[in-house]
């Protein structure tokens, strides 16, 4: 089957390849899923810098990619939740990182793939689990956002941020995200609240709310270090970030998004019913993948940047 591999680190994309590899082995407890679509995340090119090697073993040859949809070719004999046949999407992140989703086909452990939403294409769907997981366990989990929340996102436009604005408004809380003025609109149409980042971050937001905001949700960085100040007296702590574990040291949490059948099912439905939409910047054919690469570290993309397969 055809797939896209590194066999060597590096920063360019051009160290991807499209290649033949052998189809996947199915554990008791796995699914192969033959593939329609994945999406490029930042982490699939900072894993290939080696620049998480301290957290996670790297096998090469290694196939990208983390996020699917696709259908179940075949299933392992103690799979009982899924049938061949069955329209799938998920976060197949496994306990090593070598056989990714940049592929014809991908072998999946049951725990990281759900059914997909009913009415989303393929694409659609690939775009979801990744950056819908980490903005939902962000929200929901860590953050325990409800109707009485104000919400501040950094990083408000991104994959991740667009999906952390439309959840953190169906639970009920103001949204207030930063991002470039070219994204305030877009903010805009989301239902947030925009405000440039960078200097001067805590006074424009000061000024707008004077007792501070009651969550803040850090998806860039850039403004990590001023985020306490930006929290209400009675809010402190309040603080999550996906990007750096300093945030610990700041009485905050840092979150590193977990596979989750149960989150997937939840983002399925807010897809269905409406509540969340998919915002695609760009799809790339599978042997594009190294432009698709180049696109994302870029860093200027809004929305989310989908590989489709025939």
């Amino acid at each position: 089957m055809k797939a896209i591999t590194y066999t060597t680190y590096g920063d360019d994309p051009a160290i991807l390849e499209l290649t033949d590899v052998a189809e996947p082995k199915i554990g008791p407890d796995w699914v192969k899923v033959q593939v329609k679509a994945t999406s490029v995340n930042p982490v699939d090119w900072k894993l290939a810098t080696g620049g998480m090697d301290g957290m996670l073993d790297v096998y090469l040859p290694v196939t990208p990619g983390w996020d699917v949809a696709g259908v179940v070719e075949a299933v392992g004999p103690s799979v009982t939740t899924l049938e061949p046949g069955d329209e799938v999407f998920g976060y197949v992140r496994k306990d090593a990182v070598s056989g990714g989703t940049y592929a014809e086909k991908v072998s999946a452990p049951i725990r990281t793939v759900a059914k997909k939403p009913s009415n989303a294409s393929f694409a659609e769907a690939a775009a979801i689990p990744l950056a819908g997981l980490t903005a939902f366990q962000c929200l929901v989990h860590a953050l325990d956002v409800g109707k009485d929340d104000t919400v501040l996102i950094h990083g408000a436009s991104g994959g991740v941020g667009s999906f952390a604005v439309q959840i953190a408004k169906s639970l009920g809380a103001r949204v207030l995200g930063t991002a470039s003025e070219a994204n305030h609109d877009y903010l805009r149409e989301l239902g947030a609240e925009p405000f440039t980042y960078g200097e001067g971050l805590v006074e424009r937001v000061r000024e707008a709310i004077p007792d501070g905001v009651t969550a803040v949700l850090d998806l860039n960085g850039g403004d990590l270090e001023v985020s306490p100040d930006l929290l209400a007296d009675s809010s402190k702590g309040r603080l999550v970030s996906i990007i750096d574990p300093v945030v610990k040291e700041m009485g905050g949490q840092y979150v590193f998004v977990s596979p989750d059948v149960d989150d997937l099912d939840e983002l399925a439905a807010m897809f269905d019913d409406g509540t969340l939409k998919v915002e695609i910047a760009e799809t790339y054919a599978l042997a594009d993948a190294a432009k698709a690469w180049g696109q994302s570290q870029s860093g200027h993309t809004r929305g989310k940047l989908v590989i489709t397969i025939d």
